[in-house]
């Protein structure tokens, strides 16, 4: 006989979990208290919102449900957060949630809510437990669910005397999610596709990638001569250093990688949606019958045709698809020069840093770091225009190092960062984050520093809230409102942490603010001064202005 929270911890166990994050509560004491000894890693966080992202990012660097315990009501709309990022990136996750007792449930209780209604819409299952017993029943489902397909997250409610509750049951055995593979129809079709093209590109997104599924298409892009483009926030699926490279598409893309997209006359889209920010809102294939000949392959049946209606859909999952090319002997494709072609206009646009007004050089910064981290440091962010300088000179050359919302969420660099430090604690782990980001979950700095979790994050500061100001400048030039920023000292912030801190005023001081930030060995702030008028890495917010005045 166990109780419900230690059938809960054991199901977790069984299926391989190391660590999970949470806000405690009084909703889930009785789970908190199997947690006590056991194996698992607890990361015990500040917010709700930033414990639920620290989830997601297991989920995106591990390929399985990060788990994140909250508490009922507050600590679950705080957590709402993450599971939207998890939704929209695709990430497998679960959410346990601490809810009231049975009989009290319908009516209104103290910090009562349904969370299937709240839920309902962004998750992919969600479920309450009222009975001990069937907790291995569900948690097996709830990380199958979460893999499977489409991954996404999962909402699991628990109410508080279902987990003091004892009962005699078995634990589910280890999850492994199905999958899908191509037929060898589907792969006969695709290579009649491909030898017909004179002008295909590569389009890499979305999860269920694994390492091995990454190089074995990089050694297929090679083979074939195949140019290679990597979705919004997803670089890192595909080599960066790679002679078949094409950049990522995303907010403020290579213009020639754009244009080479829209004259294409096929484009494989292997594991991604291509929705709006890569699309470039959609204009860059026809809705529903694109101009290009389409080969979508995904492993979620929902998505094949859901926007695009493809010459070519295969429901796979991009590892299973990239191990059935590597057993075929295909090896047709375009000319060698044309991926060659594409990778040097990769090269052209983000190699030589642009200089933006101010004595803090963004850029020449960046162009420094890729130089200096090794290939596998994990480079993290939440949603800014401060993204837009990684995005453009950061190169990533190894999977599973770079750490973003799809969903453009704020506030997601630190807490990300943090458990990605936890995790790999012998990898560099640098959070980016603008000032306005920074302060949605910079609480989790106490988090790194309480755990000893050795992050370094760059704080970009231009005093405004970026994206929306540059926003403002273009459409009502001169009628600034609700974003500009007061903000605190944040490396003086970080030391009052108990951390490290540094402010950067020129690009030089980078470089040794960088180096001593390493060589503390502890959770660290690089306080970076932008100038405002640095507000993209092309063009100043004067120029916005005036562009907008002269139209």
């Amino acid at each position: 006989m166990r109780t419900g929270g230690q059938i809960l911890i054991d199901q977790l166990l069984a299926q391989g979990v190391k660590a999970i994050s949470c806000v405690p509560g009084e909703s889930y004491l009785a789970a908190l208290d199997a947690l006590h000894g056991s194996k698992i890693d607890v990361v015990t966080c500040r917010n709700e919102g930033g414990a639920a992202m620290m989830a997601e990012a297991v989920g995106k660097l591990t390929g399985r449900p990060g788990i994140c315990f909250v508490t009922r009501g507050p600590g679950a709309t705080n957590a709402a957060h993450g599971v939207h990022i998890a939704a929209h990136d695709s990430t497998p996750m679960i959410l346990l949630i601490g809810q009231v007792e049975r009989a009290m449930r319908h009516r209104e209780a103290f910090q009562e809510i349904d969370y299937g209604q709240m839920f309902g819409d962004v998750a992919k299952w969600v479920v309450e437990v009222n009975e001990a017993s069937r907790l291995p029943e569900f948690l097996a489902r709830a990380f199958r669910i979460a893999m499977q397909g489409r991954p996404g997250p999962v909402v699991m409610s628990l109410p508080e005397d279902m987990l003091v509750e004892k009962a005699a049951v078995a634990d589910a055995p280890y999850v492994e999610p199905a999958d899908s593979a191509p037929s060898p129809a589907d792969l006969s079709r695709f290579a009649g596709l491909l030898a017909e093209a004179r002008r295909p590109i590569a389009i890499l997104g979305g999860s269920r990638w694994s390492e091995k599924a990454s190089a074995d298409f990089a050694a297929f892009a090679e083979r074939t001569g195949l140019p290679v483009a990597t979705s919004f926030r997803r670089a890192h699926l595909f080599p960066a250093e790679h002679p078949n490279y094409a950049g990522d598409l995303g907010i403020g893309p290579n213009p020639k990688l754009f244009e080479r997209v829209k004259e294409a006359d096929l484009i494989l889209l292997l594991g991604g949606r291509l929705a709006e920010m890569p699309s470039g809102g959609y204009t860059l294939l026809d809705v529903p019958t694109p101009r290009q000949r389409l080969v979508h392959v995904h492993p979620g049946a929902e998505e094949l045709g859901r926007v695009y209606q493809p010459a070519l859909a295969i429901q796979a999952s991009p590892t299973a698809f990239v191990e059935a090319l590597a057993g075929t002997a295909l090896n047709v494709g375009p000319a060698a020069q044309q991926a060659g072609a594409t990778h040097q206009e990769y090269l052209d646009f983000s190699g030589t840093p642009l200089k933006v007004p101010g004595a803090f050089q963004y850029a020449e910064a960046m162009v420094w770091l890729r130089e200096r981290l090794g290939p596998d440091a994990i480079i993290c962010n939440g949603a800014g225009n401060y993204a837009a300088w990684i995005h453009r000179f950061y190169r990533f050359r190894r999977f599973a190092t770079q750490l973003a919302p799809v969903s453009g969420s704020m506030g997601y660099g630190v807490p990300a960062a943090v458990m990605a430090k936890r995790l790999y604690p012998e990898r560099n782990v640098v959070a980016f984050a603008g000032d306005g980001c920074f302060l949605m979950n910079g609480q989790e700095f106490a988090t790194a520093v309480q755990h000893g979790i050795a992050v370094i994050v760059v704080v970009v500061d231009n005093s405004m809230y970026g994206t929306i100001r540059m926003h403002q400048e273009s459409r009502y030039p001169d009628r600034v409102s609700a974003t500009d920023l007061s903000n605190p000292d944040f490396a003086a912030l970080a030391r009052a942490y108990g951390g490290h801190g540094e402010t950067v005023e020129t690009t030089e001081e980078f470089a040794h603010a960088f180096e001593r930030a390493l060589a503390a060995k502890k959770a660290a702030i690089i306080h970076c001064r932008l100038d405002p008028e640095a507000i993209t890495p092309a063009k100043t917010l004067t120029q916005l202005r005036a562009s907008k005045v002269s139209n």
